[in-house]
């Protein structure tokens, strides 16, 4: 599923009204009969139940005043409100106004003097409200009667559905620098947006709706938009299937080399991920005087002590034993437990770049290349790196408030400049590929911040890589059922009592989920046709 900026949906209505001569009224036609359609499926039957309706005087307004005239046509009771003057609405939207005050609905114009007396008392007794003020053109702080307008809607009881993007919301950046709505749904016009599902917008949105509203697919087509929402559409598609005859030399050979003092549990929970999700050999490469323990952990996955320094982390002196573990095996997992002891760090160093296997470079692993980016352009595309914001930090030298703020962009960026896949952990995760394509996870809830919960992220991902799939398709998989597990386990346990044990035990029934019945996410969008 496609996710737009606003440059992007006026590029696409522009290539849809002034390139093929769909006229915008009956794009705005088909936007009110989608949000009507929200409406319905969220509230049931409406007639004789009472709505405010709330239009700004733009063409998020016009398709508010699509709503009320169909609201009124199905029996509802809909009192339309008008944030300005009549005369100062124009095109489209002035025709959908005049077409709506012809079949009998008046229009009130709400003014900084008369917004309290006018519209607090309906919105005191409505049980629905429509936000229509302002749409995805919308940047900087909504003032004067638009703010009062929305404050009063965020104090009101009734459940409030917002037109393409709650009214406050800049679309662009996801952020609100001044008063937002607050919505219970959104119906998001043609294509959703970006300011849907980063947050902080993301809180604003409530349940999202996309509603079709007969753009051609010829004009998104040519838009080339690179940012996609995964869904359970790709996900079963992505998914490895095994042959009827496979054996365990077939479904992926994983060596995670890692672990430290006091860190064995990241290289258990990462190799176990591996197993539960499909690999069909695992070693776990640790220092020597750890071997023992991990014996004892696991039962499934082998283990192979390496050399170790005298702080009991894994030793320059093991590169031999590494490399010759990789030869065997078809992917590596590169960090989990590592420790940030300097022969442990140029040891990864040493290996990361120099592999043509599959890698996938995790926690301190990460942390060895800090000051070393130049290295990354010698692996290539066969590398996926997994940090989280501040790793990220350390990594780019970005400041962490400026790639929370853009977090496409700094993946994206990081990614292009050093030929890797990039997954930047966080809310929501985003995993981009050189070429530039991009993903947004949606899955996986607070319950993630948790330690060794990104170990069994990298397990995943490198199970995945096991059984064949691309790069770039198990670090967005893998992100994608990492998140199931977690939803899963937040039913179950909450988001407070989970930890990353659970999430192993529950990558089987995520798979189990994805295949049969696909899976709900923090951002649910719900197609509605035209």
């Amino acid at each position: 599923m496609k996710i737009a900026t606003p440059e992007q949906m006026r590029n696409i209505d522009a290539k849809a009204i002034d390139g093929l001569g769909i006229p915008g009224l009956t794009l705005m036609e088909h936007a009110g009969r989608g949000v009507v359609a929200v409406i319905e499926q969220v509230a049931g039957d409406i007639n004789g139940r009472r709505f405010a309706v709330v239009c700004g005087k733009g063409n998020n307004g016009g398709d508010g005043f699509v709503v009320s005239r169909l609201l009124r046509e199905k029996g509802a009771r809909a009192k339309t409100f008008l944030l300005g003057r009549r005369e100062e609405v124009s095109g489209d939207a002035k025709v959908n106004m005049e077409r709506f005050a012809s079949m009998g609905g008046g229009v009130t114009e709400l003014t900084e003097d008369n917004i309290s007396g006018e519209l607090a008392p309906v919105l005191n007794r409505t049980a629905f409200v429509v936000d229509a003020i302002y749409g995805t053109g919308f940047t900087g702080t909504a003032s004067g009667v638009a703010a009062r307008a929305i404050e009063l809607i965020n104090s009101s009881e009734a459940q409030v559905f917002s037109v393409d993007v709650p009214s406050g919301l800049d679309c662009g950046t996801a952020r609100t620098e001044g008063p937002c709505v607050r919505a219970h749904a959104t119906a998001t016009l043609a294509l959703l947006k970006k300011g849907l599902v980063f947050f902080p917008g993301r809180k604003y949105a409530g349940d999202i709706f996309l509603v079709d509203i007969g753009i051609p697919d010829k004009c998104v087509e040519e838009e080339n938009i690179q940012l996609t929402l995964m869904d359970n559409r790709l996900a079963r598609e992505w998914f490895p299937r095994r042959e009827p005859d496979a054996h365990k030399g077939d479904c992926g050979k994983i060596a995670v080399v890692g672990g430290s003092v006091g860190l064995t549990g990241a290289v258990a929970l990462c190799s176990m991920a591996a197993m539960r999700t499909g690999a069909g050999l695992v070693t776990a490469a640790v220092p020597n005087s750890l071997n023992d323990i991990l014996e004892a952990k696991m039962t499934e996955a082998m283990t192979r002590p390496l050399l170790e320094t005298s702080e009991r982390t894994i030793s320059l002196g093991a590169k031999d034993a590494v490399l010759n573990l990789m030869g065997a095996c078809d992917v590596l997992a590169f960090g989990p437990g590592l420790s940030r002891n300097a022969e442990s760090a140029q040891l990864a160093r040493t290996i990361v770049p120099y592999t043509s296997k599959p890698t996938v470079l995790d926690a301190d692993g990460l942390n060895a290349f800090v000051g070393h980016t130049d290295l990354f352009s010698r692996a290539g595309r066969c590398l996926i790196i997994t940090p989280h914001v501040v790793e990220m930090s350390r990594l780019s030298g970005q400041d962490p408030s400026d790639i929370e703020n853009d977090r496409v962009s700094a993946a994206r960026s990081f990614s292009e400049k050093f030929g890797i896949v990039v997954l930047l952990k966080g809310a929501p995760t985003v995993i981009a590929h050189p070429d530039g394509e991009t993903y947004v996870n949606p899955t996986g809830n607070a319950g993630l911040a948790s330690g060794g919960s990104g170990d069994v992220l990298t397990g995943i991902i490198a199970g995945l890589l096991g059984q064949r799939v691309s790069p770039v398709r198990a670090a967005v998989l893998g992100a994608y059922l990492h998140g199931l597990a977690a939803d899963m386990a937040k039913e179950g346990l909450g988001e407070e009592g989970m930890i990353a044990g659970d999430l192993v035990e529950l990558i089987p029934e995520a798979i189990w989920c994805l295949r049969k019945n696909g899976a709900s996410s923090v951002v649910r969008v719900r197609e509605i046709e035209k």
